[in-house]
């Protein structure tokens, strides 16, 4: 799966034809072009969640987070990984393969190693986004109003 999702359609008075990818005339009723585009809009507009929910399950597990963290400065071998991130080599190769199936990480073969390099900068730029928008509401230097997250439950 590609995640590179479709941008979001635009549903305005100009470009309604070209969102339905309709090429009907002026003279066509109003209301059949807005409802075909209304419908592809609709269709474009689930396949962009649709995408962008698959990118999320992807990067639902912690170690995928650090691993795409620990390529963002350059490519990585599994021992190096091993090194940073604690976790077992089939654990690690496991989340490798994953990522590289969805085109987060790529990779390359130098004699007997495999090296990992980010592959989807925009992949990495979100994972980094989110993940700094977190640590700072963590810090406590954000006001309530601009938290992704709730703060945490006191304990009793």
């Amino acid at each position: 799966m590609s995640l590179r999702p479709a941008p979001l359609p635009r549903a305005d008075a100009n470009n309604v034809n070209n969102v339905a990818g309709n090429t009907a005339t002026a003279t066509a009723p109003a209301t059949t072009t807005t409802a075909s585009a209304s419908a592809s809009a609709e269709t474009e507009s689930d396949q962009v969640f649709a995408s962008a929910a698959e990118l999320f399950k992807l990067m639902a597990t912690p170690i995928r987070l650090k691993i795409i963290s620990a390529l963002c400065g350059h490519e990585k071998n599994v021992s190096q990984l091993l090194h940073e991130i604690d976790t077992t080599q089939p654990n690690m190769s496991q989340h490798l393969a994953a990522l590289y199936r969805a085109g987060v990480v790529a990779k390359r073969r130098d004699a007997t190693q495999i090296y990992y390099r980010i592959g989807s900068d925009r992949a990495a730029s979100l994972c980094r986004a989110v993940c700094m928008q977190i640590a700072l509401e963590l810090d406590g230097d954000l006001p309530r109003d601009q938290r992704l997250t709730a703060p945490p439950l006191a304990r009793r």
